[in-house]
């Protein structure tokens, strides 16, 4: 039979089970506003009833029940939707972090604007002009030493500026890796601490909430993978590797890299670490690739408007009647006159680094070739074949260069001879401004051109090998070596043009003889070179490389723009869907409050009865 007291026993447990119930309310209350908290529901369940299997079954039907008890107290979360806003916060934290430095690109450019380097590059070249109609005065020369030099400070001034913000882009990944360090141990602990918890039968669910809300943090800034399949290891991959697994948390590495910042390597196998989204992959992205295009592009075009303003004046005459005078100063990276390089540094020359090259004949630009081959030229991998035919003209050839993806321009200089230029690499183990490779399966650039000294693979140009220009059909008057790397943070105006204007060329000579007081020649050839077709990079004059410019930044801004608004909103959706299903509601929780208070209540006066009950019996017995 029953036992007397089993009425006062279900009672105590009705009223814990609702005391319990009601502390969850009051938890849930008290963190309607705490980040990453989920609101969480006790589970009420009957009791197991009594089972009297012998003789002494009492003679009714059923069981006799015992009560309430609280079967789990359980956080309400969507696995489903957590996942789905791990995937999308990699996205958001990616655009997050990379649209402040879009505007700041923009900023740095000023285009178009009164104080941008192409109205001060405008200026200069106006100034050459002035001096062609008046070379024999000072006054115009002085204005093109002047306004040469507010160019210069122009150029060195976006240097800095982009130099800059790729430092701050590099010391961002710094403290970002820190962090993701710092994730990847606390996420491991808290996995360590939530399986001992669940091994005793219980359930964290705080430390749950805990380890969820870092690793959202960790998913704005790399793209991860959340893994539950083993319910004893939780586990998170990046990159297809596992970055958290139970209570391991691996660690990133910083090794110096080809170009000197820093790069990410797992720390413990020192294998590259790569990232496809998230703030992280945007901060590698701007530094390696957005912000060094641009400084790359800026240093193109500062080379090539060194080296063709100093083309023309190094044969020009000044008013004093000297000349080979360079207008710019040029900082070559080998002092070697044949280019010649120690690359390996064992002490022995192993690689010849050449800027320029410049045939020795004198071509007619509409003149068909009469020639066929295949000209292989040395770009971002490996080398790229541009084919010639019988006819076509040069400069069929010299666009077709140019439009080849090689990392070689082609112009016809003011003598009509054909001049290859080294440009930018995309690949930071090789240098900038150095030609690779050069070969002409036929006799273009041969025998026509007067650029290589035998056609086929035992004529071709190859830079990685000592007196490489042993290859060319010229002397070192026709070929320029490398410069020092980021021309346009070292440009300046010659000194020697400084201490006296009168040595800025302006005319040219004849026959050896310099140039007459009134010959304007030079400076307008100079001021030509505005318009001139002169491969800046890919680009063919410097308008087109500052037209380039405004409208790549201003699509970058756009898009960057727009991919972030878009993110918002979707990650403002997904969040909201989940704080509709986790969130705390102040009104839900009072209801619950009510009706836990109210059973507690009833409960107790329940219990008071079974004891008013158990003292009448007892009082009876007696």
């Amino acid at each position: 039979m029953a036992s007397t007291f089993l009425g006062i026993e279900m009672g105590k447990r009705a009223i814990s089970a609702h005391e319990v119930a009601l502390n969850t309310t009051g938890h849930n209350l008290s963190n309607a506003n705490t980040e990453g908290y989920s609101r969480q529901r006790v589970e009420f369940s009957a009791m197991d009833p009594l089972y009297l299997p012998g003789l002494n079954r009492e003679e009714r039907p059923g069981q006799i029940g015992q009560g309430s008890v609280i079967e789990r107290v359980e956080r309400i979360r969507d696995q489903l939707l957590d996942r789905r806003i791990i995937d999308q916060a990699s996205s958001e934290g990616y655009w997050t972090t990379k649209d402040p430095y879009i505007h700041s690109l923009e900023q740095i450019y000023l285009e178009p604007g009164d104080n941008s380097v192409r109205s001060k590059m405008d200026a200069f070249w106006d100034s050459w002009q002035e001096l062609s109609i008046y070379p024999s005065e000072t006054a115009p020369r002085t204005a093109v030493l002047e306004r040469g030099q507010t160019l210069i400070d122009s150029i060195h001034d976006r240097y800095q500026s982009l130099k800059g913000l790729q430092d701050m882009a590099n010391e961002d990944i710094q403290l970002t890796v820190d962090r993701v360090n710092e994730l990847s141990k606390q996420i491991a602990a808290l996995s360590n601490t939530i399986q001992e918890v669940k091994a005793q039968g219980d359930m964290p669910n705080d430390l749950l909430d805990r380890r969820d809300l870092l690793v959202d943090q960790l998913s704005s800034i790399i793209d991860v993978k959340v893994t539950n399949r083993d319910p004893d290891e939780f586990i998170i991959h990046t990159g297809g590797k596992a970055l958290v697994q139970g209570h391991i948390g691996r660690q990133f590495g910083m090794e110096a890299g080809v170009d000197g910042y820093a790069q990410i390597v797992w720390g413990d196998t020192g294998e590259d670490a790569h990232f496809r989204s998230g703030g992280l992959a945007a901060l590698i992205d701007l530094r390696d690739n957005v912000i060094n295009d641009e400084i790359q592009n800026l240093d193109s075009m500062t080379m090539n408007f060194v080296d063709l303003v100093n083309e023309v004046h190094s044969v020009a005459y000044g008013l004093n009647g000297n000349t080979g005078e360079n207008f710019f100063t040029e900082h070559r990276f080998v002092t070697n006159v044949s280019g010649n390089y120690d690359r390996s540094g064992d002490g022995v020359y192993d690689s010849s680094y050449i800027f320029r090259v410049t045939g020795t004949n004198p071509l007619e630009s509409r003149a068909q070739v009469g020639l066929e081959g295949n000209i292989s030229l040395s770009a971002d991998k490996g080398n790229v074949e541009v084919p010639y035919y019988a006819t076509d003209t040069v400069m069929d050839i010299v666009t077709r260069i140019n439009n080849s993806g090689a990392e070689v321009t082609a112009r016809l200089d003011r003598e009509g001879r054909l001049s290859l230029k080294g440009t930018t690499t995309s690949d930071p183990s090789n240098p900038d401004f150095v030609i690779r490779h050069i070969e002409d399966s036929g006799r273009f650039l041969e025998g026509y051109a007067g650029v290589l000294s035998a056609s086929g693979a035992d004529g071709a140009f190859d830079w990685e090998q000592a007196d490489a220009i042993n290859s060319l059909s010229m002397t070192t008057a026709n070929i320029a070596t490398a410069p020092i790397a980021h021309p346009s943070g070292w440009i300046e105006i010659n000194p020697a043009l400084t201490r006296d204007p009168a040595s800025v060329a302006a005319g040219f000579g004849e026959n050896g003889r310099p140039a007459n007081v009134g010959n304007g020649e030079a400076a307008l050839a100079i001021a030509a070179i505005r318009n001139t077709d002169v491969m800046v990079g890919q680009l063919s004059t410097f308008d087109d490389y500052f037209a380039d410019a405004v409208g790549r930044i201003g699509l970058m801004g756009e898009q960057s723009g727009r991919a972030l608004e878009t993110q918002n909103l979707v990650m403002k959706q997904l969040t909201d869907m989940r704080q509709s299903v986790s969130g705390v509601n102040i009104d839900e929780e009072l209801t619950n409050m009510i009706k836990y208070q109210h059973g507690y209540s009833a409960t107790a006066r329940f219990i008071t009865t079974m004891n008013t009950l158990l003292d009448t019996l007892i009082k009876m017995g007696a």
